[in-house]
């Protein structure tokens, strides 16, 4: 089973890197307060914020940001933390869809902003459950290729619950059940093996693969929603071959 496909590690360097860091940043930013209101500031009585302060230091996101984050969520500073999460369902071209992951404090912005940004970019919002069936939710570790092997890094997590692991790009993707991937990361850890993000996913159980004028479209309709302030995540039914990818980035040169 894989994860996200090749293309995913290539459009990332096209990608402002200042303007990508800010939306991660915020991303977890989001995360710890949403935590934080959940179970409260104490990170050794709340497991999900723990989790979550620690995947933003992994990221380098500031000790400071993290901190004000944990006490605006918990309500120590007198503001109102509320967000809602909404996943909504999306179409592309050449039968491509998207699941679109929100966190937002204002559902009508949201709703309008990911349907003008969908529309403007070729694609158009898909009725409930049409885009969803087509989408497993999965634990995904991923780990930086260069210094590991496919049989190191299943050795290592094969006891802790992993059930695959796939070469995506420049990275391994380990793919468990989603109770399984603390355990997973748990495992990389104690063998010494650094990995990139352990995070729960959508993954398509079937790919469609795009020719090079339809790659185009959908990278475009992709970057333009993931940009969106309250879009957490985006899974897509993707797959882009390497022919297709190096015509694109001979367009770009």
């Amino acid at each position: 089973m894989a994860g996200h496909s090749k293309w995913h590690t290539t459009k990332h360097k096209k990608a402002a890197l200042d303007a990508k860091r800010a939306k991660m940043y915020a991303n977890h930013i989001k995360a710890i307060e949403v935590a934080a209101r959940a179970g409260g500031a104490d990170l050794q009585g709340n497991p999900g914020l723990e989790m979550a302060v620690a995947k933003a230091k992994k990221q380098s996101v500031p000790n400071d940001n993290i901190d004000r984050a944990i006490k605006r969520g918990a309500g120590l500073t007198g503001e109102v933390v509320d967000y809602a999460e909404i996943m909504y369902e999306v179409r592309g071209p050449e039968g491509s869809a998207l699941l679109v992951e929100c966190l937002t404090d204002n559902r009508n912005r949201a709703a309008s902003e990911v349907r003008a940004t969908v529309t403007r970019n070729g694609g158009f919002m898909a009725d409930p459950g049409s885009v969803a069936f087509m989408f497993e939710r999965r634990g995904v570790v991923r780990v930086p290729a260069e210094n590991h092997t496919e049989d190191d890094i299943m050795m290592a997590v094969i006891e802790a619950g992993a059930e695959d692991v796939v070469r995506s790009g420049n990275a391994f993707e380990i793919v468990s059940d989603p109770s399984d991937l603390q355990d997973v990361a748990k495992a990389l850890d104690e063998a010494g093996i650094e990995y990139d993000t352990d995070e729960v996913e959508y993954l398509a159980q079937m790919k469609v693969e795009l020719d090079t004028q339809a790659a185009q479209s959908f990278i475009q309709l992709w970057d333009a929603v993931e940009a969106l302030d309250d879009v957490q995540h985006v899974f897509a039914n993707v797959e882009i071959s390497a022919e297709v990818l190096d015509e694109l980035a001979s367009q770009d040169a």
